[in-house]
Parts: C-alpha cells; structure tokens; sequence
C-alpha cells in the first residue's frame, strides 16, 4: 500500500460505515426476534428496514470504492472476502424479500412500517408465499452462520492479526496502516 495515501482514503467512507451499523443492528435484532421471539410486527418493520437500506447502500457502493485491504492480506483471503460480501448483499435483499413474499399470500393482517404507514403485499398466490416461508427460514440461518463468520473474521484481523482491517469500518477510529 501507498505509505503516502492518506489515512482516511484507507478507511471506509461516513456512508458506508453508517450504513454497515444501521443494517447490523437491524440484522442483529431481526435475527434475536426471529430465533428467540418477540414482537413480529417489529419483526416485519424491521425487515423491510434492512432491505431500503440495503438497496441504499448497494448504491453507495456503486459510487464509492471500498479500501483496499493491506498489502500483506493473502490472495485467497482477498477471494474469500469477496465472496462474503457478495453473499451478504445477496442474503440481505432475499431475508427480507422472502420474508415480504410469505406475508403477502398468507395472510391480510396490516403490514405496517412501525405503525406510520401502510406497506403493500406483493401479488402472490398462497403456493409461492410457501415457498417464501421455506426460502426466508433457510436463508435466516444462513445469515445467522455468514454473521458469525463476519466477526470472526474482523476480530481475527482485529487482535491476531493487528492489521486495521477491522479498524477501516469502525466509527472514529483510525487506520493503524
């Protein structure tokens, strides 16, 4: 890496680090709710939550390169977390898309953003909301497991690695390389 590339062009930009914490927590809370219980209409709010911000922030990204990682990171961990990223843009527009499906052709309670306004159901027939049901169950878990791989990975790099990956998308703080 460029020792004279300033600091703040290693790190990630103030949207995509507020956005990164905004769908993490969304995540973090929807997946409590959804493997423990609670209140399914946050449940849902949320849901839809994570998916406009998501599309936000894929178009973030289209606009503003992420970091590079350190020069020292191996090839095939730079294919890795390629790949996991992909699979969590993936992941968080198809929980909640298949969340939405399952609602719309199961049932005609009010589906609601936090009590503030009405959200449509998709025009479904009761056989893909099923399938919906199935698609949203699988891939919760799945983002269960990829979220639990994600900080292990950061904290790998945080305090075995010490080389500021984890650092680059942390609030206020300050790349260490």
């Amino acid at each position: 890496m460029n020792a004279t590339r300033p600091i703040h062009a290693r790190r990630y930009s103030r949207g995509a680090i507020l956005f990164h914490w905004t769908i993490a927590a969304c995540v973090l809370v929807n997946l409590w709710i959804g493997l423990v219980g609670g209140s399914m209409a946050a449940h849902k709010a949320i849901g839809v939550t994570v998916l406009v911000l998501t599309l936000g922030r894929i178009g973030w990204r289209i606009g503003h390169a992420p970091p590079p990682l350190p020069a020292g990171v191996p090839a095939w961990e730079r294919m890795i977390a390629k790949a996991t990223h992909l699979l969590f843009y993936a992941l968080l527009l198809i929980v909640p898309l298949s969340g939405w499906a399952m609602v719309s052709g199961t049932t005609r309670r009010p589906l609601e953003w936090f009590g503030l306004f009405p959200i449509p159901y998709l025009p479904i027939p009761p056989a893909v909301a099923g399938l919906g049901h199935e698609v949203h169950e699988v891939v919760g878990f799945a983002m269960a497991g990829l979220v639990a791989l994600h900080v292990a990975a950061a904290l790998r790099h945080h305090l075995i690695l010490r080389d500021g990956v984890l650092s680059r998308m942390l609030p206020g703080a300050r790349s260490v390389r």
